[in-house]
C-alpha cells in the first residue's frame, strides 16, 4: 500500500473490501489470515489516530483554546526542566475579579486571556471581590437609561435641582493619547468604588472600538444623548470647575446651594485650587455633587491613598500597594473582538514556541527623525549589561554549542523600524556566545503618534497587550505606553534611563521598585497644614518614581 496518500484514502483503504488484500484469497476465513487481517488494519488506522489525538489535545496544532476549556499546555515543568510538557489549569476569572456568565463569543478576550499568560502571583483580596460584586448590582441599578439614571438626567437638562439619591455618578472624559486614557480611567474607576458613584464613560473617537464591556448586563458608554457633552470646552475657567469655584470663594457664600454637577480638571497643567480634590474635606463637600465629570491624563491613584478618609477601605481592598493597576486593569481592559485577533494571531505565529519572550518598549522623546544610534547603544548596553539578551561572538562564523539550544523571541515596539532591524541584523550576522537562537519582531512601526485614528490605536493596544505577555521587559522613561504592558502583565521591568545630550546613560537602565505606573503630576500640599509638603514621603506606600523623581508611585514595603 502506497502510505503517501492522503489521510482520507487511507481511511478509505480501510472499510472498502474490494481494495483489502485479504479478500483477494478467494473470501479466506481461517484464524490466522483472521489475525493478519486484524493487525493490517491495526497498523493501517493507529498513525491516524495518533494523528487526530495530537491535533485534539495539543493547542500548538488546533489554535487556541476556547475559554471554557481550563485545560492548556506549557513548554516546561520549571526552569531546569524544558524537556516535559505538563498540563495546567487556568482560572479564566482570575481569582475571582471577573464575574461568569459573559457572552463569550462576543468578547473573546475576557476568558481567553488567561490562556496566554502565566497564572499571576498577585492574588485580589476577598473584600476587593466583594466590592466589585457590590459595583455591579449598583451600576446595573442606575446606568444608562434606568429609572434612576432618567430621572437625575431629566433634572439636569431642566437646571433643576437634584434631590439626595442612591445613585450619584462621575463621567470620565476621554483625553490624550491612549496609555494616558488607560490609566486614568482606572484611576476614575477606583474613585467611583470609594465613593459609591455609577462611572460612566465618554466614548471618544474609539473607546467602544477598542474595548469590551466590563460590568454585566448594562453598559458603561455614557449614553450619546447626555446633555452636559460638549467636553471640549471644559477648562480651568470654566463656570463649574471645581477649582474656579474654590477660587472665586462661591461656594462659601451664605445659603448658596451646590450645582447639580461640577467639573473637576485634573489635568497636568492643573493649579493649586485644582489640586484641593487630594483633600479630605474637599472630598466631603463633593460628595454631595450628584455628577462629577473628570477630564484628567495622569495615573492619580497614589495620592488617593494619602486621603485619609480613604484610607482604611483602601488598605482593604489592597493589602498588596503594588498591584492596584494590576487588578483594576485586568478587570477592566478587555480588547474587543478585532483587537484580541491581532493580539492572538501575532502571537501564535512568532511568539508562542519561544523557550522565553523579552519585551522591549522603545518611546523616544528626541525631536527629529529616528533611528538614533544612542538609543540603540542603550538598549544593546542595557540587554547585555542585565543578562537580558546574550553576547555575539564576533571572531567565530560558527558556534556548536552543547546541550539544548534555547529560544528567545524578542517582541520590540517602537514608531521606528530601525531599533529591531538592527539588533536583527545583529543575531543574524553573529552567533549567540551561549548558543541561544534569538529572533526577533516588531507588529509595527508607524513613524509617528496618530492618536485620533482608529486604526494605529488599534494596533497601539495590541503592542501594550503583547508586550504584557512576555516573560521579562524593558521599558522606557515616563512612557505611559510601557506602564500599561508592565501593570497588565505584573511585571517589574527595567526602565530605560532619560539620556539626556544624546549620549548613553550609565548606567544604561535600571529596575524599577514596582509594577505600579507613575502619577507624573502630583500635588505636594499638606491639607491639614495647609502648606507645602513631600508627598513621596508621607507614608512608606507611596513614594517617589525612580524614572520621574517628583513623580508618585505605589509600592509595596517589601519592594524597596
Amino acid at each position: 500500500m502506497d502510505m503517501k496518500r492522503p489521510r482520507k484514502q487511507l481511511l478509505s483503504a480501510v472499510s472498502d473490501s474490494k481494495t483489502d488484500p485479504i479478500s483477494r484469497f478467494g473470501g479466506e476465513k481461517k484464524n490466522g489470515f483472521n489475525k493478519v487481517r486484524s493487525m493490517g488494519i491495526l497498523v493501517m488506522i493507529l498513525p491516524v489516530l495518533v494523528l487526530i489525538s495530537v491535533v485534539y489535545r495539543n493547542p500548538r496544532f488546533s489554535g487556541f483554546v476556547q475559554a471554557r476549556e481550563l485545560e492548556v499546555f506549557t513548554n516546561k515543568v520549571s526552569e531546569g526542566d524544558s524537556t516535559k510538557p505538563v498540563t495546567e489549569q487556568k482560572d479564566k476569572l482570575l481569582g475571582g475579579l471577573l464575574s461568569a456568565g459573559f457572552d463569550e463569543e462576543s468578547c473573546r478576550s475576557r476568558y481567553e486571556s488567561a490562556l496566554y499568560r502565566t497564572t499571576s502571583p498577585h492574588k485580589p483580596s476577598t473584600h476587593l471581590l466583594d466590592r466589585l460584586r457590590s459595583y455591579e448590582a449598583l451600576h446595573k441599578r442606575c446606568g444608562p437609561y434606568t429609572e434612576s439614571y432618567n430621572k437625575t438626567v431629566e433634572k439636569l437638562r431642566s437646571g433643576h435641582a437634584i434631590e439626595p439619591t442612591d445613585c450619584n455618578y462621575l463621567v470620565w472624559v476621554a483625553f490624550s493619547g491612549l496609555g494616558n486614557r488607560i490609566l486614568t480611567l482606572a484611576s476614575a474607576f477606583l474613585y467611583a468604588l470609594l465613593t459609591n458613584r455609577v462611572l460612566l464613560v465618554d466614548r471618544g473617537k474609539d473607546m467602544a472600538d477598542l474595548f469590551c464591556e466590563p460590568f454585566p448586563e448594562m453598559s458603561w458608554l455614557l449614553p450619546l444623548d447626555f446633555p452636559l457633552n460638549q467636553f471640549n470646552s471644559y477648562d480651568q475657567k470654566f463656570p463649574q470647575c471645581y477649582g474656579n469655584m474654590v477660587k472665586k470663594k462661591i461656594l462659601n457664600k451664605p445659603k448658596t446651594s451646590l450645582p447639580p454637577f461640577m467639573y473637576l480638571h485634573l489635568v497636568h497643567d492643573y493649579d493649586d485650587h485644582d489640586k484641593l480634590f487630594f483633600c479630605d474635606q474637599d472630598q466631603a463637600l463633593l460628595q454631595k455633587v450628584p455628577w462629577l465629570i473628570m477630564k484628567t491624563d495622569n495615573y492619580f491613584a497614589p495620592s488617593l491613598f494619602l486621603i485619609h478618609s480613604f484610607e482604611e477601605e483602601l488598605s482593604n481592598l489592597f493589602p498588596n500597594k503594588g498591584t492596584v493597576f494590576h487588578h483594576l486593569g485586568r478587570y477592566l481592559f478587555h480588547p474587543s473582538n478585532p483587537v484580541w485577533g491581532l493580539i492572538t494571531r501575532y502571537y501564535q505565529a512568532y511568539l508562542a514556541n519561544a523557550d522565553e519572550r523579552l519585551g522591549i518598549q522603545v518611546r523616544v522623546f528626541d525631536t527629529g527623525a529616528g533611528p538614533f544610534q544612542h538609543v540603540l547603544d542603550q538598549i544593546l548596553a542595557c540587554a547585555l549589561k542585565e543578562k537580558l539578551l546574550p553576547e555575539v561572538n564576533k571572531r567565530e562564523p560558527v558556534l556548536y554549542p552543547t546541550g539544548d539550544r534555547k529560544s528567545k523571541a524578542v517582541l520590540l515596539t517602537s514608531l521606528s523600524a530601525g531599533y529591531s532591524d538592527n539588533i536583527r541584523d545583529m543575531y543574524w550576522e553573529y552567533p549567540a556566545v551561549n548558543g541561544e537562537v534569538i529572533s526577533v519582531y516588531q507588529p509595527s512601526h508607524e513613524e509617528y503618534q496618530q492618536t485620533e485614528k482608529k486604526n494605529h490605536n488599534r494596533k497601539a493596544l495590541a503592542e501594550m497587550y503583547l508586550l504584557s505577555l512576555t516573560d521579562k521587559l524593558i521599558t522606557s522613561s515616563w512612557s505611559t505606553f510601557g506602564y500599561v504592558a508592565q501593570s497588565l502583565g505584573g511585571l517589574t521591568p527595567w526602565i530605560l534611563t532619560k539620556p539626556e545630550n544624546k549620549t548613553v546613560p550609565d548606567p544604561p537602565c535600571f529596575r524599577d521598585m514596582s509594577m505600579e505606573p507613575c502619577f507624573h503630576a502630583p500635588p505636594f500640599y499638606d491639607c491639614k497644614a495647609k502648606t507645602g509638603t513631600d508627598t513621596g514621603a508621607i507614608v512608606p506606600h507611596v513614594r517617589h518614581c525612580a524614572d520621574m523623581s517628583w513623580g508618585l508611585k505605589l509600592v509595596e514595603r517589601n519592594e524597596f
